[in-house]
């Protein structure tokens, strides 16, 4: 995985998959330098930056994310001459996408790797006229960029085996899915999937067989949600019962030779065209398509976290980047060695108001709040070197009490910060107190929640309670030491109770 330092991504081309790029670049903390040749253009991505940001926020933001860190450049040649790694998404015109890399390639460093957003052209074929053929790279993305982790990666004959390192490790980095195409072929993979659909699609509306929003419904409602987590195979896989797939095909099979589908295209005539425009227009209704956008990011994130605690799919990176985004946060403070200089309370970790934390009031809810703390007391465990690989060797903290006192409101978008004190410990328990604090940039912040846990270490294979190891214990120690001065909450302890008026 890169290092959490800060780079430098261009950006060739800005519309739909550029922007979305710029989005995806940008949550993660990173720098943009972005050009296109429309007039326009810059305020058309500026503009996409804002509109796709909630969704950007509510997948989750890393430490300096910031949309104001897109900077725009006169010419193709000034991103390359600044760019760590250069991203072209050009219109799916091979000669243009030729002459676009050719004067990336002739101003950008030697090492600096270049990646083509196409969706189906040969890198071979994009790289002929490079003077470093070896720095070229396909990069497919899918729309929406800024939340969809699935990249292609397709090398040509010339590409280096540095290059296509630095590719994968350039998307890891963004908490995507490098999918590695081993054989260079047209439409690479996942496209030539989505065309035998779509030419299915095309036949049934031409022969008035079904509308667009029928033949929607037909995926929304059945294999749409299967696919999200296993896929087309595993999933016949698991049609076959206990015989798998072989006893799938040996059952259905046969149905193979029937002539059930057309998978050549039909002709795109007048009327095609029209029944397919005015079928999405009629679906659409009055929602326009900025409207649609924030309901399909609403249903992916839904979709995403649905899958998080299971690990499958997508769901396993949602994990992975939230962990990410803990760890980048908690860098400048480093985990805790006996050098270390305590801070009485400890401040590690900041967010904002998530989109999805906020109720029918308009405020922040009771569970989004449990989740921040929640968030706060894991920034605590990797302070002290509780993080994934001491819970993969069976030790973990789990929370035996929390109370939630709330003080004020909040509303989305709005900074967060939380301090943590430690109260009291011992070799298993580890009792700590949360503050809240609505930031406004000054040391005037409001305290909005106050939160007070006590943690139990466990064996979590025997499922009882066990003592800490040395490490965590003599970090945990430290901070009690430099908290003990520290004055009592005065919400610490506390009970609900109706007093005497």
């Amino acid at each position: 995985m890169v290092k959490n330092s800060r780079r430098t991504i261009g950006l060739v081309g800005t519309g739909v998959i550029g922007a979305g790029w710029a989005v995806r670049v940008l949550a993660r903390g990173h720098d943009v330098v972005a050009w296109d040749p429309g007039d326009g253009a810059e305020m058309r991505l500026r503009s996409a930056i804002e509109r796709a940001w909630p969704s950007a926020a509510d997948l989750g933001l890393f430490p300096d994310a910031d949309p104001d860190r897109l900077r725009w450049a006169s010419s193709a040649q000034e991103v390359a001459a600044s760019a760590d790694f250069v991203q072209e998404s050009a219109p799916e015109i091979e000669s243009l996408k030729q002459s676009l890399l050719a004067e990336v390639d002739a101003a950008a460093d030697p090492g600096t790797p270049i990646a083509s957003s196409s969706s189906g052209l040969l890198p071979s074929k994009l790289a002929e006229p490079l003077a470093h053929p070896e720095r070229l790279v396909i990069g497919h993305p899918f729309n929406p960029v800024y939340l969809l982790p699935l990249v292609e990666v397709v090398r040509g004959e010339a590409t280096s085996d540095e290059t296509l390192a630095a590719a994968l490790e350039h998307y890891d980095d963004l908490v995507m899915h490098p999918l590695v195409v081993r054989n260079e072929i047209e439409g690479y993979l996942s496209d030539r999937l989505q065309e035998a659909l779509w030419r299915e699609n095309l036949h049934l509306v031409n022969d008035g067989v079904a509308t667009t929003e029928e033949l929607d419904d037909a995926i929304v409602y059945g294999p749409g949600l299967r696919w999200a987590a296993m896929g087309t195979n595993l999933t016949f896989h698991l049609a076959g019962g206990d015989g798998g797939m072989r006893h799938m095909l040996s059952q259905f099979g046969p149905a193979l030779a029937l002539p059930w589908t057309r998978l050549e295209a039909p002709e795109l005539t007048p009327e095609l065209i029209e029944a397919m425009a005015a079928g999405c227009e009629d679906q659409a209704g009055p929602q326009s398509i900025a409207v649609l956008e924030r309901l399909r990011d609403d249903g992916l994130l839904a979709v995403m976290r649905a899958l998080r605690p299971s690990g499958l799919g997508a769901g396993r990176l949602m994990a992975e980047r939230e962990a990410r985004i803990l760890v980048a946060a908690n860098a400048q403070h480093r985990r805790w060695s006996p050098s270390s200089k305590v801070a009485a309370p400890l401040s590690l970790y900041s967010t904002v108001v998530m989109p999805d934390w906020v109720d029918y009031n308009g405020h922040m809810t009771e569970w989004a709040f449990l989740t921040a703390f929640g968030w706060a007391a894991d920034a605590l465990f990797r302070y002290i070197g509780i993080d994934e690989a001491y819970r993969a060797a069976g030790h973990s903290y789990y929370t035996a009490e929390t109370h939630l006192t709330h003080l004020r409101e909040a509303s989305a978008g709005e900074p967060l910060r939380i301090t943590t004190q430690v109260l009291g410990s011992d070799a298993k328990r580890l009792h700590i107190f949360h503050a809240m604090y609505r930031c406004d940039g000054h040391q005037h912040d409001e305290v909005l929640c106050v939160g007070e846990q006590m943690l139990v270490h466990v064996d979590t294979a025997a499922g009882r309670s066990a003592p800490l190891a040395d490490g965590p214990a003599a970090a945990v120690a430290a901070i009690t030491a430099a908290h003990a001065s520290m004055p009592t909450p005065s919400q610490a302890g506390s009970r609900m109770a109706l007093l005497p008026t």
